[in-house]
């Protein structure tokens, strides 16, 4: 809520900074002063930087990836296996996967989960483009790296059914997985593990 004290320029970075996730109002005051305190080393980079980003950062056009060039660094990786396929729900789980070292094939984002409740479907997603992918020669494994949450399971499900016909083996991610855990949270030992581990879905 704008106050007296605080000015209309200040109030809008304030603002724009709650919007950001894990920061309340409080958070994003505390946020705001730190970043005039250090306005030389950090607030005028960081706005140098967000503005680089805007700019030159998109979403590559093969996988979903976000990054300065298309096809993306991970796309255009010849030494990659194209054989397996690996779907995610958004770009922070693949992200958790390269850091973990987990996979070593391609990758394909969802930009969601389908969620009836929240109005998500099929068409809001990228699976035509998977199910496109999955149907060239080279695809011999599409692994389902989707979180175990119940929007999770009905994506993981629908895509199952969806991929039949491209005579392709689908799995899942297995043990160490927690029910209701999302991929970005969990550690680089237990993310190998569960690739390492995966099964038929």
């Amino acid at each position: 809520m704008p106050t007296a004290t605080i000015g209309p320029e200040l109030q809008r970075l304030i603002d724009l900074l709650a919007k950001m996730p894990g920061l309340g109002p409080r958070s994003a005051k505390r946020a705001a002063l730190y970043l005039l305190k250090k306005r030389e080393p950090v607030m005028r980079p960081l706005a140098f930087a967000l503005d680089d980003a805007a700019n030159k950062v998109k979403a590559c056009n093969i996988c979903g990836n976000w990054d300065s060039i298309d096809p993306c660094a991970v796309c255009a990786d010849a030494d990659r296996d194209s054989s397996v396929l690996c779907v995610v729900q958004d770009v922070g789980d693949l992200w958790a996967l390269e850091r973990a070292g987990a996979h070593k094939g391609r990758y394909h984002v969802l930009g969601g989960l389908l969620s009836p409740l929240d109005g998500v479907g099929p068409d809001d997603l990228h699976i035509g483009g998977l199910i496109a992918r999955a149907k060239d020669d080279a695809v011999t494994e599409i692994v389902l790296a989707l979180p175990a949450t119940v929007d999770g399971q009905t994506t993981a499900h629908y895509l199952t059914e969806h991929l039949g016909d491209a005579g392709v083996s689908v799995t899942r991610l297995s043990q160490g997985v927690p029910v209701g855990g999302e991929l970005d949270y969990l550690d680089e030992g237990t993310l190998a593990a569960a690739m390492r581990a995966r099964r038929s879905f």
